[in-house]
């Protein structure tokens, strides 16, 4: 019994967190209410409480969910390709590869619930509100993982222009997350905000090139 009643909270804890991921997603924190995600989890409103306290804490417990798993993800990623490249460690093609296909490659964007997250990520990441706080506590620790790579792989780079390379994949990142529909509407269709693995393909070569552009010396126009 003990198994089964376990079991059902557990169900029902996921519930929850798949509803208020896909409610914040589509209308923000400020747009959504305790009410309304008991009510799309089609659980009572204290049992929502019971599990997360008030919205922020739910907040958080959504981010934190998947971002664990993209944490583990992308940092096995990074230390294969570390390991395939040996002491000359990998060039920056490999490390933004690695950075990117865990989140645009990897099948995640057949799932519904990843593709409400990635939304949901979109909005953080362009919030001055939550931005700052909320991507330096789930995803900055595992960047700078990615930027001491980088660093290695562009050793003359000026640290300055690095990081302003990293924060404009950033933005191109979040950008395709959000699935604005903008791309499909300017290229009559010819690209779609929905193909992750063509931006994948895409944005590693651009990105790469963007890098060295700005972190190899004698390489600017």
């Amino acid at each position: 019994m003990a198994k089964t009643t376990t079991g059902k909270r557990l169900k029902r804890k996921d519930r929850i967190l798949d509803a208020a991921e896909a409610l914040f997603a589509k209308h923000g924190f400020d747009g959504v209410s305790m009410r309304m995600v008991a009510d799309g989890a089609s659980v009572d409103l204290a049992l929502a409480s019971y599990h997360f306290g008030n919205k922020r804490g739910l907040f958080d417990a959504v981010l934190l969910r998947r971002a664990e798993v993209l944490n583990g993800t992308r940092l096995e990623a990074l230390e294969k390709c570390q390991l395939e490249a040996g002491e000359a460690g990998p060039t920056v093609e490999a490390i933004i590869d690695a950075f990117l296909k865990p989140l645009l490659a990897h099948g995640y964007q057949e799932d519904e619930g990843w593709r409400h997250y990635f939304e949901l990520v979109a909005q953080v990441n362009s919030s001055p509100e939550w931005g700052g706080p909320l991507m330096t506590k789930y995803f900055d620790p595992l960047v700078r993982k990615f930027m001491d790579a980088l660093k290695k792989a562009l050793p003359d780079a000026d640290p300055a222009n690095l990081y302003w390379s990293y924060h404009f994949l950033s933005g191109a990142l979040t950008l395709t997350f959000a699935h604005t529909g903008r791309i499909d509407q300017l290229s009559d269709g010819i690209a779609k905000s929905e193909d992750m693995v063509g931006a994948y393909e895409r944005m590693v070569p651009f990105v790469s090139a963007g890098f060295r552009q700005l972190c190899v010396p004698g390489t600017k126009e």
